[in-house]
Formats: C-alpha cells, sequence, structure tokens
C-alpha cells in the first residue's frame, strides 16, 4: 500500500478549491488561521511570501509554497504593499478572483491559490511534522511531475469548459502528493537522516508500513514486522521508533482506529464487520479501543456530521 496517499486520505475532508488570481502591483492578500492547508503557486512575476512568523520568502515564476498547518501569511508584490483581506466560504470555497486594477493593462502577477480541507484530530506524523512553509523553487529538470500538474492545473482555471469542476477537484488531490512527494525527495537530496523522510526511504522500515497500512486487521507481531525487511525484532523496533517516532504496534494501533473512523463515515457496515476489518475479533473490546482514541463511542462518532462535532477528549497528534 501507498503510505503516503493513505496518510493524506486519513486526514482529508470535502472537497479542495482554488482559484487563479491576475494582480497588478501594488498588490497583497492576507490570508487569517484556517483548519486546512493551502498552496501557492506563483505562475506569473516575482512575490513576497509573509508568514506568520519567521523571515518572508521571496517567489519567482514557477515556485511553489505549501502552508500544512493553516497557519495565517500574507502574499504581496512587495513587503510594503497594502493587504486585502481573503476570505474562504464555509463550504470551503475561494472568493471570485479580483479583477485586474487596470481593466486594460496585463497583470503583472499571476497566482495560483488552493485549499485542503483537513481533519487534524486524525494528523499523520508524516504531515504533522512538515515546516510551516514549504518552498519548491522552480528549478530547471526539478519535480517535473509537480510543473506539469501545475501547468494543467492553471489551464483549467484559465479556460473553464465542460467537466472542468471534476477535473480541478482530481488535478488539485494530484497537486497536493506531488508537493508532498517533491518536498521529501527535497530533504532526503539534503541528507536528512531522521523523520519520515527518512523513514519512506528506510527499506526496513517502509516495508513494515507498507505492510501495516496494506494489511492492518493482521494481529502483526514486532517480529513479524522486522521480517518484513530483513531485520532482527530489536534492530528493526529500535530503527522504526527513531525514525517514525512510536514504537511499531503503538503506530499500528493508532493506524487500526484511524481506519475504523473511515470505515464508519464511509458506509453503514455493521460494527462486527468494522471491528474485525480494523483488527478485533471483539467488539466490545473494539467499541473500548475507540471510545479511548476518539473520546466518543463508535455509533455516536458514526452518527456526528464532521470533525467539528468530535468530543473535546479526542487525541490529536497536531
Amino acid at each position: 500500500m501507498d503510505v503516503l496517499s493513505d496518510a493524506v486520505a486519513a486526514m482529508r475532508t470535502g472537497r479542495p478549491h482554488s482559484s487563479r488570481q491576475d494582480v497588478q502591483a501594488p498588490w497583497g492578500m492576507r490570508f487569517g488561521e484556517s483548519d486546512g492547508a493551502g498552496f501557492h503557486v506563483l505562475l506569473r512575476g516575482s512575490a513576497w511570501l509573509i508568514p506568520a512568523g519567521g523571515e518572508p520568502v521571496a517567489l519567482a515564476a514557477g515556485d511553489v509554497v505549501f502552508l500544512a498547518h493553516g497557519h495565517g501569511h500574507a502574499l504581496a508584490s512587495g513587503l510594503d504593499a497594502p493587504l486585502k483581506e481573503v476570505r474562504v466560504g464555509s463550504d470551503g470555497r475561494w472568493p471570485e478572483p479580483p479583477r485586474p486594477a487596470d481593466a486594460h493593462g496585463c497583470a503583472d502577477a499571476v497566482v495560483m491559490c488552493g485549499v485542503y480541507r483537513l481533519d487534524r484530530s486524525r494528523a499523520h506524523r508524516l504531515l504533522a511534522e512538515l515546516p510551516e512553509v514549504m518552498h519548491l523553487p522552480a528549478r530547471v529538470g526539478t519535480h517535473r511531475s509537480l510543473r506539469a500538474a501545475v501547468e494543467l492545473l492553471g489551464m483549467e482555471l484559465d479556460e473553464r469548459s465542460p467537466g472542468s469542476d471534476a477535473i480541478v477537484t482530481a488535478l488539485l488531490d494530484t497537486l497536493l502528493l506531488y508537493i508532498l512527494r517533491a518536498w521529501w525527495q527535497q530533504e532526503r537530496g539534503a541528507g536528512r537522516t531522521a523523520g519520515w523522510a527518512a523513514a519512506l526511504a528506510d527499506p526496513a522500515v517502509s516495508a513494515a508500513l507498507r505492510a501495516i497500512h496494506g494489511d492492518p486487521a493482521r494481529p502483526w507481531t514486532v517480529q513479524e514486522l522486522g521480517g518484513e525487511g530483513g531485520l532482527s525484532r530489536a534492530a528493526f523496533a529500535r530503527r522504526f521508533t527513531a525514525l517514525v517516532g512510536e514504537p511499531p504496534l503503538t503506530y499500528l494501533t493508532w493506524w487500526r482506529m484511524t481506519t475504523a473512523g473511515r470505515l464508519l463515515r464511509a458506509d453503514d457496515a455493521p460494527l462486527r464487520q468494522v471491528a474485525q476489518r480494523s483488527g478485533y475479533t471483539s467488539e466490545f473490546a473494539f467499541a473500548k479501543a475507540f471510545k479511548r482514541e476518539y473520546g466518543v463511542a463508535p455509533g455516536q462518532y458514526r452518527r456526528s456530521p464532521g470533525p467539528a462535532n468530535r468530543a473535546p477528549g479526542s487525541n490529536s497528534r497536531v
């Protein structure tokens, strides 16, 4: 199984949205705190990304920035440019893009902005450890798949045609995975030896993760998981804990509960089936473990409309 795809699917909710903004200097947009994650792609011109904390980041044409944690930030033509508040609608949609200040002139910058709605109570460590601002500069020959997705999305937003809604949604889902893949490739290239970039690159640990995600219901032992990557029990446990940040069976339990939550929301299968698919032979044991993890019983969780109604005591990794 693809661990990265699973990690993203575990916390994604609703549909992603994006818009293309054609602007003329001086221009500035301020984005408030959000439950989601956002991205900006500079298609033309130059700009500054101004995070809530940290130094401003100079952006050139083709640069991609991803803000995984929903912190407030601004995007502007200059550090002293006036900022206009941008508010995403309650349904997650972006407002209509502003018209250029000079209707007869050409925009001197074109920026593509997007937002992904997330359930942060189920944040995977893989995403939770990302920095506040991920900057992927445009460099010739690098991240070609990401560049292709950006170009296709830009064209679709610029030239709306039949089927655009479905195409844009699919391209936004694809873009998120390409952004994350490009970041971890960049981290590995820089020689990072800890965290999820290293975990996914480690043959033994990645083999165990694929096994867990491929069959979470199996009664895995540490020895069996180590055997997936050809390591002894003790050597595997040390390496997995060092890279992933928690012991193998702790991660297995968390992923089982995450899988259970998705199953409860996805269909109306009996709790007995959900328990079995989550690795529990007893419905009672499953219900007890689920309530300990989420703070509510499985049936109550299934009836609740979404993450906003999660009980205050539910666990979170953010």
